[in-house]
């Protein structure tokens, strides 16, 4: 573990209850409270309650943040009204990802958030491009708990003691909880109905202890990061570490919601461009099942007629389809679902659309 690794503020009382503690993205948090597959199952059928301490935050304030954010990022700053947010990636002048993040616009300043072994790097890497801008940035102490789920919304409601205005992704609000100021964002981080709560440490107890009260009538399980592997990787959703890195481009991990291609000059716009107009990349983030009684390690290779085609980032046993399943990074030639390949290991592998799993529509 890194010498300035997080520590959820609720990290001791979650031992008392019986979780297992790990490191996640630059952050020590429940790994897991039950077995991971219930977990994952309770949000896909009620409600599941995170700690998302390795969610780290910083602000931009200043007559020059959001120009400044702008030219600098890969999405649309200068559109983002108060309320809203995007998702955005940080690039090197090749066009590869240092960081991904989503920023918000508050009613006085930007609020950027990003996983917590990012958050030095993403504010480094920007104060190296503030010259004669009217910028002030600094880290924030501010945490979050993270709704899960068909009954997240009215789970929320209870906690907070709050009715949900109709949300959009990235949507915002502030209000407080008990004395406590809070920012409700509407945001899905397992491809289920989800929401945010940023809190402050003194709060998180409080408000984790109350959205426990309301477990029973919402079938909720508190959840740990195991469980929230096992359902972003069903969701498609890349992480940085994993699918994300200074060696990949936006395009190859199909992040076209992290992109505007009218906003003009960025860093790293240039490379980004290229890649459209050119109208493929070379190697591309795809799903993959496989056949066998364990999923892949991360990095073991993908081949077609013992030649190497693409490499495993991410893999799992999915609780919802009961298989093995992976994110991985395929040659283009080898995109098409149903394209039959094999593991290293021997194992026969048969390339899926993305996402493995997508949240029913009501009335369907």
């Amino acid at each position: 573990m890194t010498a300035d690794l997080m520590r959820s503020p609720l990290a001791d009382y979650h031992l008392s209850q019986g979780a297992t503690l790990a490191e996640y993205h630059g952050a020590t948090i429940p790994a897991r409270f039950t077995h991971p597959a219930e977990e994952h199952q309770a949000v896909r059928t009620a409600a599941g309650l995170f700690d998302f301490s390795f969610r780290a935050k910083f602000s931009l304030a200043g007559r020059d943040a959001s120009k400044f954010l702008h030219r600098i990022v890969s999405n649309d700053i200068k559109s983002v009204a108060g309320g809203q947010g995007t998702y955005a990636t940080l690039l090197n002048p090749q066009g590869q990802i240092l960081a991904d993040m989503r920023v918000y616009a508050a009613q006085d300043r930007l609020l950027v958030d990003t996983d917590a072994d990012l958050r030095a790097k993403a504010m480094e890497t920007l104060r190296r491009y503030i010259i004669g801008d009217q910028v002030q940035m600094e880290p924030l102490e501010t945490f979050a708990l993270a709704f899960e789920g068909p009954q997240a919304a009215g789970l929320l409601e209870k906690t907070l003691h709050v009715d949900l205005p109709s949300m959009k992704e990235f949507e915002h609000f502030a209000t407080n909880y008990a004395g406590f100021p809070v920012r409700v964002v509407r945001m899905s981080n397992t491809g289920e109905e989800g929401y945010e709560v940023w809190v402050g440490a003194k709060g998180m107890m409080g408000l984790w202890g109350a959205a426990c009260g309301q477990a029973p009538s919402y079938g909720m399980l508190p959840c740990g990061s195991e469980a929230l592997e096992s359902l972003r990787i069903e969701a498609g959703i890349p992480r940085y570490g994993s699918e994300l890195g200074e060696d990949t481009l936006p395009l190859e991990a199909n992040l076209m919601n992290a992109l505007s291609f009218n906003k003009g000059c960025y860093i790293g716009q240039e490379i980004v461009e290229r890649a459209r107009s050119r109208g493929s990349v070379n190697w591309k983030l795809a799903g993959v099942k496989i056949e066998s009684t364990q999923p892949p390690a991360s990095g073991e290779k993908l081949t077609l007629d013992g030649k190497e085609v693409g490499e495993v980032t991410s893999a799992c046993v999915s609780p919802t389809l009961q298989k093995n399943i992976a994110l991985a990074y395929l040659r283009k030639e080898h995109l098409e679902p149903g394209t039959r390949l094999q593991t290293a290991s021997g194992a026969a592998a048969e390339v899926t659309a993305l996402p493995f799993y997508e949240r029913p529509v009501p009335g369907e």
